[in-house]
């Protein structure tokens, strides 16, 4: 059986203590706040604790964070980002998607592979009927990835978030599984 997990160029895997590094530089850089909701910077032990707790159910936590590691020749491999499923509601048949692939990978097409095997995943394991998202309205790179799964906006929310000494507006995207 292939492994649901697999793409062609990058695999998702489970988070682990070693990624500790990875994760406090991510979380503590200002620029991805943006694209969250965090305004203020996580402590190594926060995380540490974080990543600790994670090995926990997707069912109980409602929350699953996956690191998205680039395949490498001879079993090596190199982790780039991070794919969120969040809001996870098993009886609705839903969870948000989020993701974060680290500046020098991006436009390589290592995002569109590591979304396509999430929705794998989220359809075909977790059995979900619909995945959503929310992405500010001057963030093109990341309605172009959505809307390239297949995401489509179902929605706008008008002043939604406050970036930059102003209001901008925030857009919601739904992939229904046909």
């Amino acid at each position: 059986m292939v492994n649901v997990l697999n793409g062609n160029n990058i695999r998702l895997r489970a988070i682990e203590p070693a990624d500790i590094d990875f994760i406090y530089t991510i979380e503590n850089d200002p620029m991805i706040w943006r694209v969250g909701n965090t305004l203020i910077p996580y402590s190594r032990h926060q995380l540490e604790q974080y990543i600790l707790s994670s090995q926990h159910d997707l069912y109980s936590e409602k929350q699953l964070r996956l690191m998205i590691d680039l395949l490498l020749p001879e079993n090596e491999n190199k982790t780039i980002g991070v794919v969120d499923l969040y809001d996870f509601e098993p009886h609705h048949e839903r969870a948000g998607v989020g993701i974060f692939v680290l500046p020098e990978e991006q436009e390589k097409g290592y995002a569109t592979e590591a979304l396509q095997v999430l929705i794998r995943y989220c359809f075909e394991i977790l059995k979900l009927r619909m995945l959503h998202c929310n992405i500010t309205a001057e963030n093109t790179p990341s309605i172009r990835l959505f809307e390239k799964a297949g995401f489509l906006q179902c929605g706008l929310k008008k002043e939604w978030r406050y970036l930059d000494n102003g209001w901008i507006d925030e857009l919601m995207f739904q992939l229904i599984r046909s």
